[in-house]
């Protein structure tokens, strides 16, 4: 291919630039600069890497960090297999609940009602005198009123079932002719008087008369001592 010729510069026009070399010569000159036997460093990593320009953004691999795992949110709710021991929690803890509103149901109910005590009448008619057999003891008062109606040769009289010792009550012993007190073995006559045991006195005695009707009628908020010298009260017997 035939050589063009170079176009002289015109007069008065900037001169060229030289064009650069390609990097083929540049390479060989550089080997033909370095001393025989010596062998040229290759070129350090710094060197190669281009500067940074300030304010240019980082690099997109290498500034950027790892994106954090997202916690895992559970939507649904699955059911867990309950061993005994977890059985026994739950049971305990609802017998617990349960007693706790029982109890608490039973007090506020108690609250609203008022403490009321239901005793025996302190007065009761005990049945017309001739209805009592002489020499004998009528127990027929006994559970109900805790009173004995007696019979003797002069009267009738009303004796108390509670032993004079510690409050227990005493049994007939028909047999014996006797009060056997089953508690500490205190021993009473038919007519209340004290003769073995314990007991440091007399069985008492109620009020006894005779109402309108012809009854008996037996009043136990009245009492009589025979210590004390009572037992003569006109009230204390109705005579026969």
């Amino acid at each position: 291919m035939a050589d063009i010729p170079e176009k002289a510069p015109s007069p008065g026009a900037p001169p060229t630039p030289p064009a650069p070399a390609p990097a083929a010569a540049t390479t060989a000159v550089a080997r033909a600069a370095t001393p025989t036997g010596t062998t040229a460093a290759p070129p350090s990593p710094a060197a190669a890497k281009p500067a940074a320009v300030p304010g240019a953004p980082a690099a997109a691999g290498a500034a950027a960090a790892p994106p954090k795992p997202r916690p895992k949110v559970q939507l649904i709710w699955e059911p867990k297999e309950m061993h005994r021991r977890d059985w026994l929690l739950v049971s305990s803890w609802l017998l617990f609940t349960v007693s706790s509103l029982v109890a608490t149901l039973f007090y506020v109910v108690r609250f609203l009602f008022p403490n009321v005590t239901y005793e025996p009448p302190l007065q009761f008619k005990a049945g017309l005198p001739t209805e009592f057999a002489p020499g004998r003891v009528d127990e027929r008062f006994k559970e109900g009123f805790g009173t004995w109606i007696v019979r003797n040769e002069t009267g009738l009289y009303a004796l108390s079932t509670t032993c004079t010792h510690l409050g227990c009550t005493p049994n007939w012993l028909e047999a014996e002719q006797k009060f056997k007190c089953p508690c500490h073995g205190s021993g009473f006559y038919k007519d209340g008087v004290n003769f073995e045991g314990p007991a440091p006195r007399p069985l008492e005695r109620y009020s006894i008369s005779l109402a309108d009707d012809g009854q008996l009628l037996v009043d136990k908020s009245r009492t009589f001592q025979q210590e004390l010298g009572q037992w003569k009260d006109a009230s204390s017997f109705v005579p026969v």
